[in-house]
């Protein structure tokens, strides 16, 4: 990373100064905002930070940090929960799912720092037309909906959603929905948004802090169950760079503190609506907030 960018109200005193790290992702739309953040703040500092943000899947940025091939990443505490840590029931208290993430991960030398606000879980989600016809606003109502009516539910997911247990099997199960399987569809994140907003299914598979809910005005089904887990965002670092870089810690904090739903939403749409470049879209947020400025 190159950005010519000095303390704002992070990186004072540049405690990294001599530091050589390397910043993660994975590669979609907001772990690539979240990881240029971090890169930033680390500049700011006073560090060289290597740029290896936008690994594709889940496993491999997280390996990466565990191995030691980087050092720091943002990371979703649900991800950790379920998909690393093997758990099938999520912790429905958010602070609690953080704490018991933590626990777990530090003999796996990774350690993590205060979650934020942030919770990109997943919704299910309709244009407003067919909210108009069929007024469900929950999970229930979509599960009663099937039922009574097993035609007008037609779901668009991607294939991780499908097969995952904290996805369409599972929330069918909590929910008692059994939809056959032709009324399900298949298909790449992005695309499942513009066929929702046309209608060619009732439903579609969202994240919540997605730019695009906004921008299609899309209704967003509640989770009434709680069946989702919690995905709050929080840095995920390599226990070994923390040990010799402990200023991490409190350079992170205010940044990560400031992320939440709202915040996404908003540096999402940027990328995804507007088609910004996502580290331009991080370094005018943090440039905004006052956490650096211009070199």
């Amino acid at each position: 990373m190159v950005d010519d960018v000095k303390p704002g109200s992070v990186g004072r005193g540049q405690p990294l100064k001599g530091a050589d790290l390397t910043v993660t992702s994975k590669e979609f739309t907001e772990q690539l905002v979240l990881g240029a953040i971090m890169g930033i703040a680390f500049e700011a500092a006073g560090a060289d930070v290597l740029d290896r943000t936008g690994i594709q899947g889940s496993i491999g940025a997280r390996e990466a940090v565990k191995s030691g091939d980087a050092d720091a990443m943002y990371e979703y505490t649900g991800t950790a929960w379920i998909t690393y840590q093997g758990n099938s029931d999520p912790i429905p208290e958010p602070d609690k799912q953080w704490e018991a993430v933590r626990a777990a991960d530090l003999k796996n030398g990774l350690t993590w720092l205060a979650p934020s606000a942030l919770n990109n879980t997943y919704a299910l989600a309709m244009n407003r037309s067919n909210f108009k016809e069929y007024g469900t606003k929950t999970l229930s109502e979509v599960a009663a909906l099937a039922t009574s009516d097993p035609g007008a539910v037609t779901v668009c997911v991607e294939s991780e959603f499908a097969n995952r247990a904290d996805g369409m099997p599972g929330m069918e199960e909590a929910y008692g929905m059994k939809l056959p399987g032709g009324n399900i569809t298949q298909m790449d994140t992005g695309i499942i948004y513009t066929q929702v907003a046309k209608g060619s299914c009732t439903y579609g598979e969202v994240f919540t802090t997605d730019g695009r809910i906004k921008s299609m005005n899309l209704a967003v089904m509640a989770d009434d169950k709680k069946f989702f887990p919690n995905y709050n965002v929080a840095p995920e670092i390599n226990s070994t760079t923390l040990k010799k870089y402990p200023a991490i810690a409190a350079i992170l904090a205010p940044v990560t503190e400031r992320l939440n739903n709202d915040v996404a939403q908003e540096l999402n749409a940027k990328v995804d609506v507007d088609g910004q470049d996502p580290h331009a879209v991080a370094l005018d947020w943090m440039k905004a907030e006052g956490f650096v400025k211009e070199g």
